[in-house]
């Protein structure tokens, strides 16, 4: 296995987020907030903490590993 084919094995492209946070974000602190923005959907949200933006990333990889395993598996 090449290094690139193992790099796409490991960093799917539905696993992948753009996190911007604001100007006043230091990384050290409990105030992390900014927008983060699913590439594959487009879907995007605002988060104003870490377990917000975590939980953003969660519903939207739950939500295409649902889709996925419906596609694979029609009723």
């Amino acid at each position: 296995m090449t290094q690139e084919s193992s790099i796409h094995t490991w960093l799917p492209p539905e696993r992948a987020f753009v996190v911007h946070f604001y100007a006043d974000t230091t990384l050290d602190s409990a105030h992390m907030a900014g927008r983060a923005e699913h590439v594959l959907s487009g879907q995007a949200e605002h988060f104003h903490s870490l377990a917000t933006l975590l939980a953003f990333m969660t519903r939207v990889l739950v939500e295409g590993e649902t889709a996925g395993s419906a596609e694979a598996d029609p009723a």
